[in-house]
């Protein structure tokens, strides 16, 4: 069994040991260590990284940290196992230390106001590298809530309260109001105690007072099967994420010309004017597909009239809204037609209670140009490959295909 340093000192980089074991995990060296400051992944909390240093000094980083049931801890890292026995010094990154502790102390505050405030208690705590989530046991919270729940948690930071830990029996700990107690745990509780404020059975790494917490900035709230997952970031990551907000929003406000709380009225107008642009086109386009459905219908002849265009610079969907005018107001047309522009598209379609088959006759057409589509026996549509820029292929085969209904 590892002796575990950082129940005692969250605030412990170096230290000395001996390799107990070493082993491979899944093709990965990893070593067991008779004491540790390293943190290994549990409780929402991720691991430390860091560095062995041997007697000659060389120094081997260390990539992973796990906890294993039997009580162990596995230090997995990028060089070949070590002898037993060897002596070793331990380093670890007081960054990356340092900013689990004000996230993971952070959720205790926070966990805390949210039971204090509307009596509702966290499922589970997840730390990802940005940012960190909470899930509560809750259907749906108001952005009132979120607010107030970040404004007391803030109350108590810069209330700069001490953070103790204590170790009880577990008899004892059930006696004494825990606000979360684990379901399996057997001995002694390791206690996080926010002074008068929230008390707590953990395994993490916290800070000795909750000043060093830093801000707690609450992102986001958003309904999961569970219940309400709340995103936050604290101390640094506050700060971090703060910045790249504000330089988001500086970013959008000068392309807007505006000041920075005028960026949601500014894209509200902007999204007014996109909608109000789109609907113009709507109209624009199908008063020009009216008036190239008319112009094909006064030069088509024959019975049935057998109607081929080809319009290099539109689209799908252009096409297919001319051949709707060519066929739904008329009992005798079938129109064969390509747009070039994007990826190159046929639209075949026919005059309800015609004769032929569009579906059919699209995929035989398809099939001498190397595209794909289908449809129902009275419209198809198909697209070509986008580097079909050259249309004589495609109007020779619509010839070819008219020629077989006239």
């Amino acid at each position: 069994m590892t002796e575990r340093l950082y129940y005692h000192d969250s605030f412990l980089h170096a230290f000395e040991a001996r390799v107990l074991e070493s082993l491979e995990h899944d093709g990965k060296p990893a070593v067991v260590l008779d004491r540790t400051a390293f943190y290994p992944t549990s409780g929402g909390q991720v691991h430390d990284t860091g560095v062995l240093i041997l007697e000659d000094e060389t120094k081997i980083p260390v990539l992973d940290v796990a906890d294993e049931e039997d009580g162990t801890i596995r230090h997995f890292i990028s060089a070949p196992l070590l002898a037993a026995g060897k002596a070793v010094r331990g380093l670890i990154d007081a960054h990356r230390r340092r900013d689990h502790m004000q996230q993971h102390s952070g959720q205790h505050v926070l966990s805390a106001a949210f039971v204090r405030l509307f009596d509702v208690p966290t499922m589970s705590f997840h730390m990802g590298t940005e940012s960190c989530t909470i899930d509560l046991a809750v259907k749906s919270l108001t952005s009132e809530q979120i607010v107030q729940a970040e404004r007391l948690a803030n109350d108590v930071v810069t209330e700069d309260r001490s953070v103790a830990i204590r170790f009880v029996p577990l008899e004892e700990a059930r006696q004494m109001g825990l606000r979360k107690l684990p379901p399996k745990q057997t001995g002694e509780l390791r206690l996080i105690d926010i002074a008068d404020f929230d008390l707590t059975a953990c395994g993490g790494t916290h800070v000795r007072s909750t000043g060093q917490i830093g801000a707690i900035l609450l992102r986001k709230a958003e309904n999961v099967k569970q219940g309400v997952r709340v995103e936050f970031v604290s101390g640094f990551r506050a700060v971090d994420t703060a910045r790249q907000d504000y330089n988001t929003l500086a970013e959008a406000a000068g392309l807007y010309s505006a000041h920075l709380r005028e960026v949601p009225e500014q894209i509200r107008k902007s999204i007014q004017e996109t909608k109000s642009s789109a609907k113009e086109r709507n109209k624009l386009l199908e008063e020009l597909a009216e008036f190239q459905a008319a112009r094909l219908l006064a030069e088509a002849t024959g019975t049935p009239r057998v109607i081929t265009a080809a319009f290099p610079e539109r689209d799908a969907a252009f096409i297919k809204l001319v051949a709707q005018k060519l066929t739904l107001g008329n009992s005798d047309v079938v129109a064969l037609i390509v747009a070039g522009s994007g990826q190159p598209a046929l639209v075949f379609a026919q005059s309800p209670g015609q004769k032929w088959n569009m579906g059919q006759l699209l995929k035989e057409a398809m099939a001498q140009l190397g595209g794909r589509g289908g449809g129902s026996a009275d419209m198809a549509q198909g697209g070509l490959s986008a580097n079909t820029a050259d249309l004589t292929q495609v109007k020779k085969v619509l010839q070819e295909t008219a020629a077989r209904l006239a």
